[in-house]
């Protein structure tokens, strides 16, 4: 047997930073601070609290298992086959929210040199990139590897850079001035669009399967990462909060003018530049992970088996086409921020069946993890208990309408649609099951 090399924890970090920043910390530190003012840095505080009961869920239940499927494989185990296969069909839901929201994330990143990306041509732009990126994905994933690791080092040298020069211009006083007094609505609001910028880390518990000793590395690796990330974005506000003061109210590109007012138009451009590389590179990553994400469930006996077939590249023809229909009207339906909102609540899909399965897990005799959230089910029920409550906040709050009606009636129609499929399915893998009895 051909001896395949997995990835070691250092890897695995890299992935998992790799999977996590992307287009939101280049575009929403505006937006956070519209809803909290000076605050926003404290904001980033407080999702990061959630983040991390939310990611300790995710890394004792992935200390549990080997194998691919990430949020999918703990829910089945936990659950049983139907909620497992709920949970499988909305991942690829939220693949292609995710996808949709950051084709318009490129769209209003290229809006830096082309106002016009951003606005009149939004639609046209952030479309043609998902055709573009679904047309590639059919001749395989060799021709993308070259551009995905320049997208890599095109967002991580320019966001460290900027913050080992960034905290030396900092104003005190943008950052103690009194700005209005905020509420509910502000806090929970500026909490999910940070919240966004996080999501990501359980698209790589994925690809459990391909990692070396994942009961042991992959809470490791999963709380190595938040702690990087958590680090830089607060860092990246601060900067950007005492570099702009009030001036970051509603910025489109906050890092890039936090750049120019530190080291000239220049840097603007770099910052622009390399903001561009990350959304593309990111959304290059999308367009095979998404379409990819179908073809599993296909693998799995979960969806009918020709979403999984594919061309002579390997790709699964279907499956992109299928993902490219679906996300091009999600793609009309809104601006980044709002699309943005939207992705964080789909992905609660999956977080709070994971969290709660911790605590069916724990119970089985054939189950242990390499780690072991602590206080018992404290985090678990906390991780719960705030999922629900920014979802909630997310439907009464301004900030997601109307685009979360519509993301109501695309992930509960996927998920009633799914009802019938399952049924399906478990009828046709009963009668193949009998027939080899015979």
């Amino acid at each position: 047997m051909e001896n395949v090399k997995k990835m070691g924890l250092f890897s695995m970090i890299l992935l998992g930073i790799n999977s996590i920043i992307g287009s939101g910390i280049f575009l929403l530190p505006g937006n956070v601070y519209t809803e909290v003012g000076s605050k926003s840095i404290f904001i980033y505080g407080l999702a990061t609290i959630l983040v991390l009961s939310i990611t300790l869920c995710f890394a004792e239940a992935g200390g549990m298992f080997s194998k691919n499927g990430g949020s999918y494989v703990y829910a089945k185990e936990a659950f049983g086959d139907f909620v497992g296969f709920e949970v499988g069909i909305m991942s690829w839901v939220i693949r292609i929210i995710s996808w949709s929201t950051l084709a318009v994330g490129f769209a209003t990143a290229l809006g830096l040199f082309w106002p016009e990306a951003a606005t009149t041509y939004k639609n046209l732009v952030a479309s043609a990139l998902v055709i573009f990126l679904g047309v590639n994905s059919l001749f395989g994933m060799n021709n993308t590897k070259v551009i995905s690791n320049v997208a890599t080092v095109g967002k991580l040298v320019p966001l460290i850079l900027f913050v080992a020069i960034g905290v030396f211009f900092i104003r005190p006083e943008n950052i103690s001035q009194q700005t209005a007094s905020v509420g509910m609505s502000g806090i929970a609001s500026g909490i999910i669009l940070v919240f966004y910028a996080f999501t990501g880390f359980e698209s790589f518990v994925v690809a459990t399967g391909e990692m070396e000793n994942p009961k042991k590395n992959l809470p490791i690796a999963l709380l190595s990462t938040l702690a990087i990330v958590a680090v830089m974005y607060i860092a990246i506000q601060l900067i950007c909060v005492g570099v702009l003061g009030s001036d970051l109210a509603g910025n489109k590109t906050p890092i890039a003018d936090a750049s120019s007012a530190l080291l000239g138009s220049f840097s603007k451009t770099f910052i622009g530049v390399a903001t561009l590389i990350s959304i593309f590179g990111i959304n290059i990553a999308s367009s095979i992970v998404t379409p990819r994400c179908g073809s599993a469930l296909a693998e799995d006996g979960l969806v009918p088996a020709i979403i999984g077939k594919t061309n002579k590249n390997g790709a699964p023809y279907i499956a992109i086409i299928i993902s490219i229909v679906l996300c091009i009207p999600l793609v009309l339906s809104g601006s980044f921020e709002q699309l943005a909102v939207m992705s964080v609540v789909a992905r609660f899909a999956q977080y709070i069946p994971t969290c709660l399965s911790i605590l069916v897990l724990r119970k089985r005799n054939d189950l242990s993890s390499g780690f072991r959230v602590p206080f018992g089910p404290v985090i678990p029920a906390i991780a719960v208990l705030g999922s629900l409550w920014l979802v909630q906040q997310a439907f009464v709050q301004d900030i997601g309408k109307p685009i979360l009606e519509n993301r109501v009636i695309f992930g509960l129609g996927a998920m009633v649609l799914a009802i019938p499929l399952y049924f399906i399915m478990n009828k046709k893998e009963l009668k193949v099951s009998q027939e080899t009895d015979c």
